[in-house]
Parts: C-alpha cells; structure tokens; sequence
C-alpha cells in the first residue's frame, strides 16, 4: 500500500463533501482581496489536515485557510452545517472547535517535510459548477516530491471524476469512485499539427494576448486548446490529454503565485515525465513558502516540446516579461 493512501482516501472524503455542497448549498465569502471562499473550502482542508495530523504528525502544513477566517467570515448557521457533513461523511462527532483546530494544524511549523494544500483549486469554477481540484503537495527542500490530487469534474467512465497521485518518481490515476490505480505518462506529442494546450478559464490569471504571440512564435497558433480551473490542467499534462499548460501573468506584470495553486501538480507532472519551469527555464522553487517568489510564469509540457516553448517565449514576449540574460 502507497503511503498516500490515507491523503487519497482523505482526498476521497474531502471531494464527497464539495459534491454535496455544489449541489445543495453554496453560499460564497470574499477574503482580503476579494478572494471566493465556500464552506466546502473550510470542509476539505478540514478533513485532510486532520488526516495529516493523525498519520504524519511530525509534518508541517502550509494551507490556503485558518481558522480565524472560518470563524469571522462564515455565518453561524453555515458554521453548523459544515461542521454536521464532517461529522457525517467521518463517521465520529465533530465541533466547531475541531475544525478550527484541524484548519490551523502544522501551520508555521518547522519541519522537514510540508504538506501543501488547496481545498478546492478553482474556486470560482466550482461555484460555477464547473471543474475544480482539491490538490495536496508534499515538498522538500524547497521541491514537491509527491501528491495527491482529486479531480471530481475530470472525465471519467462513471461520470465521479478521478485521483491522482505521485509518488517515488511515479505517477498514477485512478477513479474517484474506487478501483486499482492505473500508470500514466505524459504525451510523446510533438508534431504541431497535433499539439493540444490546456488554459485556465478564468481570464485574470492569464494574458491572452502575450499567450497567442507564443503559441504562433511556437507554431502552435492552430493548437486545440481545452480551458480548465484548478490543477486539472495539470493532470491532463501528466495524463498526456494535452501537452502544453502556459501561464503567463497580464501585461507582463510580476505575479504572487501562491505554491498550493501548483505543488501537487508539479509533483505529479514531473513524475510523469513531464517538464515544469519558470518561463526562464529554471525549476519551479517552493522553498519561500506561501508565495513562489521570483517566478513570473510557468511553463508545463510533456517535455519534447519544453525548449520549444521557451524559444518560442524568448522570441515573442522576452522584452515585455524582463528575460534575464
């Protein structure tokens, strides 16, 4: 047995909660910066980092919400409703305290090993009722080394969505709904004609323009492109469904990328095969902690065509995103 069952089988709990709440009661909050937030995001970060804390109790956590946030954003009503689908998808009572507790465990810890989380990655694409990820990232030194990621909107036989999982160099998928895990690998792709890019949706984490200059300095201008929230984008890089995911910030703008929007999916990624770089061409660096600092955009591919884009980036954008020599 991997030792990321328990992070999937909690993956599996957490993504079983946000179905319910999809379907049956969203209410939105707005962080600091206008940031969306639902009860599910409080829900699955609950669950996982109290899974953490029974089986890895020695590991950090660094996670997107707190407990303070659940306690001052959330109306009381909500509060109660989350805390009763917790105590009835784990099977055992649970408080309002326990979940205050279970959001904050690990934080601000120093450990070896951190355990990277982002309750729902793609916030705005599950209110939406579109896709989202719950990702878990474990790093070290500064380098995500494994994860967990479920992806309920992710096309699947049953319709449940699927897992993924990197572990000891090695990638894996399996249904939502259960089963044994099945290997994957990135694309062999390279020919342009049959090149397929993944995008996010949503408009402001992306420049569409810079974006389409690279694809066409690339050869890529006639690519199928298939938008995507959270860090499926991802998966479907490591399952080989696409082999480009371009992220380039608008108008050449510095960007806090935040390191639970990209741990578990850079694990799962290069454990596939696959490449993951700043535009410049240098790994991908979580060792700042909450912010990936001096990374201006990302480049994911299946490799065979990674110098390509970065070429393709120098040629059409290097001006504009400050390429260092």
């Amino acid at each position: 047995m991997t030792e990321l069952q328990p992070i999937i089988d909690a993956v599996r709990q957490a993504a079983t909660l946000c179905r319910t709440v999809q379907q049956t009661h969203i209410v939105r909050s707005d962080k600091a910066g206008h940031e969306p937030v639902t009860i599910a995001d409080y829900g699955s970060q609950a669950i996982i980092s109290r899974m953490i804390s029974r089986v890895f109790p020695h590991d950090a956590v660094l996670a997107e919400e707190q407990g303070e946030q659940f306690l001052s954003l959330v109306e009381a009503p909500q509060r109660e409703h989350i805390v009763a689908l917790l105590s009835e998808i784990l099977g055992e009572s649970v408080t309002e305290a326990d979940v205050v507790q279970w959001l904050d465990y690990g934080q601000g810890r120093d450990a070896a090993r951190t355990w990277v989380i982002d309750p729902i990655d793609g916030t705005k694409g599950f209110l939406a009722l579109r896709r989202y990820t719950i990702a878990v990232g474990l790093v070290v030194d500064g380098q995500p080394v494994a994860g967990v990621m479920g992806s309920p909107g992710y096309p699947s036989p049953d319709g449940m969505g699927k897992i993924f999982y990197a572990e000891d160099g090695r990638a894996y998928a399996l249904l939502m709904s259960g089963g044994a895990a099945s290997p994957i690998h990135v694309s062999t792709r390279t020919a342009i004609a049959d090149i397929r890019i993944a995008e996010s949706v949503e408009a402001a984490h992306k420049d569409d323009s810079a974006m389409a200059r690279v694809y066409r300095a690339a050869g890529f201008a006639d690519a199928t492109i298939d938008r995507m929230d959270g860090q499926d984008k991802y998966a479907a890089v490591a399952s080989g469904d696409v082999d480009l995911y371009l992220r380039l910030p608008r108008g050449g703008k510095s960007y806090d990328h935040k390191s639970w929007d990209h741990a578990a999916g850079v694990a799962l990624v290069q454990a596939a095969g696959g490449q993951a770089t700043d535009i410049d061409g240098r790994p991908l660096n979580f060792a700042a902690g909450r912010v990936m600092q001096g990374t201006m955009g990302m480049v994911i591919s299946n490799g065979h065509i990674h110098q390509r884009v970065l070429d393709a980036i120098r040629e059409a954008v290097g001006e504009e995103y400050n390429f260092s020599a």
